[in-house]
């Protein structure tokens, strides 16, 4: 019997299709496929940004600063962007740029596989060539480029393109990838987007471009500075040509139009005027302290979250008014001139070579200019009676002896004596020639503040808005005798009235060991013995305020002046005359509390900010208003919010204070301000030297502050006065803010009592009646608390004869809310 054996007892389960060769190479190539496109998504496809976020992308923006009444006047970019929806972009536009950009946009998925290859034909046949391969994107994968992937030149950057750019298209319509692509594409001057570019290159919005000037902004995605208007403009007409005929060739135009735009000029602004007017005109200390506060809560970027300051596209709406800014910057100019050409030309700004290349030389050394209509120049040649010179732009011009015939500062004779080629100086237009300008050294700071809400309505930090130093909040100055209402306020808090008798006479006080002892004077000398409180603040005596300080308490003084955020100083008897630093923005809105009844006030620049989208992320009132926003009226009285701020001093003490102040205005010493036609209230200011001259003051509805010093303190001049230089600059000022502004009376709180007096003795008067029409009469209506005003005369008072063509504040107050005391 014959076994036979066999391995593998079993059967085989595997098919029998798979012992097959072709099934074997079938498997091979899923197995290298597999692998491929491994190595392929671990190469190319991973970390790619996943196109979701396309849906919700913010590209950067600039933040847009408005003024009080919601008018554009500012912004912080560093991208000038403005964000369009597709259905605001003009189709000549569009189709300018698809024919210049990706002819078969609305037609392929992202990739044009014939202009991608010919991109792969110029990146392999210019290698190693030095220059850059062209072509081959689609505006998609411009898109994917710009906004996610970034602008390497490399193989592996282009594929991760085109693959980004297939996906881009699986999630966005096209009319989408156009308008993220037009909104974001940097087309040079700083312009980013199409209607920046519109703004920078021709000055007016897109809807307003005519076809050759969409023709033109078409051309520069590729390369800005190839087909700069200024430096390359027959390269740019070329190429705008072949834009034309592309437009022509897709049947957007007509050969007419095509011929017509082809001849026309580029027409295009230059780029110093890209930048619209108005923000030049606010361009300054305002918005500077705009901005700083703005990154201080934001940031610049995305540091501190979405709403950078110069990528959130925050909506900012200040307090800045533009008239009132405007007449601030005006006015200061114009007084430190006023003080400073007496001393004649200061001589040049800089020197350079006026030899060849002498215009690219004048824009590097760019000086400061101060005034907007002045101009810096460079003498190219002189000669006996008139200077050529020339100017940043390359034009030239005539400087005559005329016009610079003022002696040199400190050495005399003729400036144009002293003129040489290679000097640059500042020049102004006088006719068809050129006057010689200086900058006043001498400079100072100015604000205007609403005395109801604490909002800055105008800033002005010094001569020209381009001086980093903001001297209205930076500058730490002796406010001297400006100083004063704030220790007359304490008095009056302490139970003083403006009757109250002060002694003007010799007063020392022993400060202390170190100290030793310490004499006042007047400013003027002289003493003038036993006066009211009224009269020694008109005349701004010295030697009464430091009484009045004594008898009052320096440790209330100080107090008060810390409380009213003036500064913080020791309780030092000669704090009382204004020795101790603040600024004018602190001195001012301490003056705008007494106006402001006495209620504390925070100055504010910046009312409340918008996110892109207009929700309001910050205001700086917060005040609750309980049935502000009701849909209908429910018959009571109108909803208002609570007032803002607590009480820093008695409602009553501040009046008092504030009409105190009119007579100053009246008959003291600013009555430069006595003929703007309304109440006004104000105190000079002169500190020892003196180095500063102040003026603090304004009326119901406008509180303003000045000075006006060296940077470096140093004595103005015996002659120099708060009255006589700081008030006059705020009159200018006044005269123009206050223009159509209603006239309102200062409002007397409730209790204050309104009481005839001697106006010299402050004695009650029994008999006679003030005349509104006497700047100086002898009998003036005073404001009293209660209980401190002498008693009512007995017998049926005298009638008040009413003459309501005057306009004084005493007779407005007695029109308006009765009472005679």
């Amino acid at each position: 019997m014959r076994i036979a054996l066999r391995r593998g007892g079993g059967s085989s389960s595997l098919p029998p299709w798979l012992g097959k060769r072709w099934v074997r190479w079938l498997l091979a190539l899923f197995g290298l496929l597999a692998i491929g496109w491994a190595i392929f998504w671990f190469l190319f496809i991973r970390g790619l940004p996943s196109t979701d976020a396309l849906l919700a992308y913010e590209p950067p923006l600039p933040t847009n600063v408005r003024s009080i009444d919601g008018t554009p006047v500012y912004s912080f970019a560093r991208e000038r962007r403005v964000e369009l929806g597709f259905d605001e972009l003009p189709k000549p536009l569009i189709e300018a740029f698809i024919s210049a950009e990706d002819k078969t946009f609305f037609h392929h998925s992202g990739v044009n596989p014939l202009t991608f290859l010919n991109g792969v034909y110029e990146y392999v046949t210019k290698y190693g060539s030095g220059e850059r391969a062209h072509g081959g994107s689609t505006i998609t994968q411009q898109l994917a480029k710009n906004l996610l992937i970034g602008d390497e030149y490399s193989p592996s950057r282009k594929i991760r393109e085109a693959v980004l750019a297939v996906r881009i298209e699986q999630v966005l319509t096209k009319q989408q990838i156009l308008e993220l692509y037009l909104n974001q594409i940097f087309l040079g001057r700083n312009a980013y987007g199409v209607q920046s570019a519109a703004r920078a290159y021709f000055g007016k919005d897109v809807d307003q471009l005519t076809l050759p000037e969409v023709a033109y902004l078409a051309i520069l995605p590729k390369a800005p500075s190839n087909y700069d208007p200024d430096r390359h403009e027959d390269r740019a007409k070329e190429r705008r040509a072949y834009v034309l005929r592309e437009m022509h060739a897709n049947g957007y135009i007509t050969g007419d139009q095509q011929a017509a735009a082809d001849a026309a000029p580029l027409g295009t602004v230059p780029r110093s005027d890209a930048r619209r007017d108005v923000e030049r005109q606010f361009e300054g200390h305002f918005m500077e302290e705009v901005r700083r506060e703005l990154i201080d809560r934001y940031g610049e970027a995305d540091e501190k979250g979405n709403h950078g300051v110069y990528t959130g596209g925050l909506w900012v709406r200040t307090s800045l008014n533009p008239v009132m800014q405007k007449a601030a910057e005006q006015a200061l100019r114009q007084g430190l001139l006023r003080y400073d050409s007496a001393g004649g030309w200061r001589g040049r700004v800089g020197a350079i070579d006026p030899g060849a290349g002498w215009q690219a030389a004048l824009r590097k050394l760019n000086p400061l200019t101060g005034l907007p209509e002045w101009r810096a120049a460079v003498v190219l040649e002189k000669s006996s009676g008139t200077a050529t010179i020339g100017f940043m732009d390359g034009s030239q011009g005539k400087l005559p002896t005329w016009g610079a015939n003022q002696p040199k500062r400190g050495v005399g004779g003729r400036a144009f004596d002293f003129l040489k080629a290679g000097d640059v100086v500042l020049v102004a237009r006088s006719g068809d020639a050129w006057a010689l300008r200086s900058i006043p050294v001498v400079s100072g700071g100015f604000v205007a503040e609403n005395p109801h809400t604490g909002q800055v309505l105008a800033m002005q930090g010094g001569f020209d808005p381009r001086e980093p130093f903001n001297r209205a909040t930076q500058a730490l100055r002796q406010p001297g005798s400006a100083f004063k209402p704030i220790v007359y306020s304490a008095a009056l808090e302490s139970g003083m009235t403006p009757a109250s008798i002060i002694d003007d006479s010799p007063f020392c006080v022993f400060q202390t060991a170190s100290l030793g002892t310490k004499c006042f004077r007047n400013f003027s000398g002289g003493y003038a013995g036993p006066q009211t409180m009224r009269w020694g603040v008109e005349q701004s005596r010295n030697l009464m305020t430091v009484r009045a300080a004594s008898q009052t308490g320096m440790d209330k003084v100080v107090s008060l002046a810390k409380a009213m955020g003036v500064g913080t100083y020791p309780p030092y008897i000669a704090y009382s005359l204004g020795a101790g630093e603040t600024t004018v923005l602190r001195l001012t809105n301490a003056v705008a509390m007494l106006a402001n009844q006495g209620r504390s006030l925070k100055p504010t620049l910046i009312d409340y900010v918008q996110d892109r989208h207009g929700k309001v992320i910050w205001r700086a009132d917060t005040r609750p208003c309980e049935g502000c926003n009701a849909k209908d009226w429910n018959g009571g009285a109108m909803p208002r919010p609570a007032p803002r701020g607590g009480q820093v001093l008695d409602a009553m003490s501040a009046y008092q204070m504030v009409h105190i102040m009119e007579g100053v205005v009246l008959r003291g010493t600013a009555t430069a301000l006595r003929d703007l036609g309304r109440p006004m209230f104000g105190k000079t200011g002169t500190n020892s030297g003196p180095t500063s001259v102040w003026f603090v003051g304004g009326s119901a509805d406008l509180v303003g502050g000045l000075y006006v010093g060296f940077d470096k303190p140093r004595p103005l001049g015996g002659y120099a006065q708060g009255g006589t230089i700081a008030a006059p600059i705020f009159r200018q000022f006044a005269a123009t803010a206050m223009e159509g502004m209603p006239v309102v009376p200062f409002k007397a709180p409730a209790g204050i009592r309104m009481v005839r007096i001697d106006r010299r003795t402050g004695k009650k008067v029994f008999s006679g009646w003030p005349d509104p029409g006497e700047y100086k009469p002898a009998i003036i209506w005073e404001a009293f608390k209660p209980e401190s005003e002498p008693r009512r005369a007995v017998g049926k008072p005298e009638p008040v004869i009413a003459k309501p063509d005057k306009v004084r504040s005493d007779s407005d107050f007695l029109a308006r809310e009765g009472g005679i005391y």
